[in-house]
């Protein structure tokens, strides 16, 4: 057995005191982060590796963005793609030593506030990042499971209205087809939604802006596992942690976690 999460962390160091939280309640073999928010070496490696996770691969820059994939199990980092094509820290992959299976873990541009690359040019570098990716997958042959944050809620009951978030950026049809070109290139399976099944509910993010979360709900599903065609029928399980959105000084995402029989 072999168990992957993934967690948009809003800054590795300011948030190390959950992620040792979570670590120890859950213990994932790997972990994903997004969003660690500081260059390599002032992310707490050491830290975490007192906990056991002492394979690391982490691809990071100065205050923003910055991905990292921490271990219990031997993992290889083996490539970080630059979909951004700016020199953003976004993506590093890896490989888990002994099995077949490499994870990719992403950070996908938010795109800003306005869904129109004419007046908004973060929304087209969104829509570049994406195409980029999709031109890697389509050539993918190896079994894959990419994961992180793709800010966007493909599904309608992925967001708390369906309606009131049509024009809003991470729902927009645009983007949602986009992300569905993505999606057909390699032929990935979103595996949160093969274990929750759609129309159930199913959020991983809540404002900061929201008073009570908990209460108002306005959640969206931004945070995804998918998995290859050759690998998602090796998913045993799939789960969430919505109770970390009430952790002290939270993140405004949660963590997701698979099971493989890998």
């Amino acid at each position: 057995m072999l168990s992957v999460a993934t967690w948009n962390i809003n800054s590795a160091r300011l948030r190390l005191p959950i992620i040792e939280q979570y670590l120890r309640d859950e213990a994932p073999d790997i972990l994903c982060l997004q969003e660690i928010k500081c260059q390599e070496h002032q992310f707490p490696a050491e830290a975490l590796a007192k906990l056991g996770y002492e394979h690391q691969a982490i691809c990071g820059q100065k205050g923003y963005h910055g991905v990292a994939t921490i271990s219990r199990v031997p993992i290889r980092e083996v490539t970080r793609h630059d979909w951004q094509a700016n020199g953003e820290a976004r993506h590093v992959g890896v490989e888990v030593i002994g099995k077949d299976m490499r994870i990719d873990n992403v950070y996908v541009p938010a795109g800003g506030d306005v869904p129109d690359r004419e007046v908004n040019a973060k929304f087209g570098q969104k829509l570049d990042f994406l195409e980029r990716m999709t031109g890697w997958a389509d050539a993918l042959e190896h079994p894959s499971l990419i994961v992180g944050d793709f800010n966007i809620a493909p599904l309608e009951s992925d967001v708390w209205s369906h309606k009131q978030l049509l024009k809003v950026v991470s729902h927009t049809p645009l983007e949602v087809d986009t992300l569905e070109r993505f999606k057909q290139a390699h032929g990935w399976v979103d595996l949160g939604r093969e274990f929750i099944k759609d129309p159930e509910r199913y959020y991983s993010w809540w404002s900061y802006r929201s008073p009570d979360w908990r209460k108002n709900d306005r959640g969206r599903r931004l945070d995804h596992m998918w998995a290859s065609p050759a690998l998602a029928p090796q998913a045993t399980g799939h789960r969430l942690l919505e109770e970390a959105r009430s952790w002290e000084k939270p993140s405004d995402h949660i963590p997701l976690i698979t099971e493989f029989d890998i």
